[in-house]
């Protein structure tokens, strides 16, 4: 019912139909409950919050920001209820439309501004900081024009943070990465593939120390890192489970076993590190979770050409 109450919406919304489809609603929702109680409602602003909420789920996040100007009572009920929202759909004004529905969305916990072409500009990403508290996933990859202010200020505002993806930010700094991490030390994944000022092991180390319940990190690219802030990842987060280290082209074989004394490797990232390098074979031997289960479902050719015996050699006590 919600679904194509949804499509004659959008398409009443062009065609002068949207009083007589709120009619249709008002005497469908008298027919299901007692007493008439949907008749007495006067207009689309009397809509209640749960049926709105659940249209909303349905449509589109651009469409869901036309709907929050509708009428004061829609606006208000998205902000209390809307967690979810991307806008990386817009190709322009994203800096004006950021600063423009923050104050309103104040419940955000997802949150998703990946460009195509650099828009952000730090008094974007304060607003943000400023209104949505709760933030749990933030999206910033390819922000190009974002500086270290922007860091410094999520660090404050958001500090519930768990996943953060700023690939791509060249312009942020090592001691930047560093602030914004003791202040959000509920990180889980984090992405700085690209980041090569900001990922060095001066960043490594206090990420380390800071974000003991990270599993994910995406170090792509990240050239200035060498061994001494692998050993700090090894040391420091112990429930790693997948580490990207392509391009680092000064971290050595022994010192990223160290890592994997430590993270969890299992039978899936078995085959993602089987296709990356032979060079890993040296590891496997520390991963305690691998089962030998999941190659099994694979071509021999494909995974036994890279681990050999290795998956029936014991693991030293």
């Amino acid at each position: 019912m919600f679904r194509s109450s949804v499509d004659m919406v959008s398409g009443g919304l062009g065609s002068g139909n949207l009083e007589a489809w709120f009619q249709n609603l008002m005497l469908s929702a008298g027919g299901e409950k007692s007493g008439g109680e949907g008749a007495a409602m006067a207009g689309w602003k009397d809509l209640p919050m749960e049926l709105l909420l659940r249209i909303i789920s349905l449509l589109d996040d651009r469409t869901v920001i036309v709907v929050s100007g509708v009428c004061t009572g829609w606006r208000d009920a998205l902000c209390f209820g809307l967690t979810n929202l991307s806008l990386s759909w817009c190709t322009n004004n994203m800096n004006s439309l950021v600063q423009s529905l923050a104050p309103k969305f104040t419940k955000l916990q997802v949150l998703t501004l990946r460009q195509d072409r650099p828009q952000l500009e730090d008094i974007a990403v304060e607003a943000v900081a400023n209104y949505c508290h709760d933030l749990r996933d933030l999206d910033l990859s390819k922000s190009f024009r974002l500086t270290d202010c922007s860091l410094y200020a999520l660090a404050h505002g958001c500090p519930r943070l768990t996943k953060l993806n700023i690939s791509g930010c060249s312009a942020f700094s090592d001691s930047a990465l560093a602030y914004l991490t003791s202040y959000c030390r509920n990180l889980k994944n984090l992405n700085l593939c690209g980041c090569v000022r900001a990922a060095t092991d001066r960043a490594l180390q206090a990420i380390a120390y800071n974000c003991i319940q990270l599993q994910t990190l995406n170090l792509g690219w990240c050239e200035d890192i060498s061994d001494n802030g692998v050993t700090s990842l090894a040391a420091g987060c112990p429930d790693l489970r997948a580490l990207d280290l392509c391009g680092c082209v000064l971290i050595t074989v022994m010192e990223a076993s160290s890592v994997f004394w430590f993270v969890c490797v299992d039978d899936q990232s078995l085959v993602t590190l089987g296709s990356s390098t032979r060079r890993c074979r040296r590891l496997i031997r520390t991963c305690w979770s691998i089962t030998g289960a999941l190659p099994s479902r694979f071509r021999r050719d494909q995974l036994l050409s890279t681990w050999g015996e290795l998956l029936r050699t014991p693991v030293p006590g």
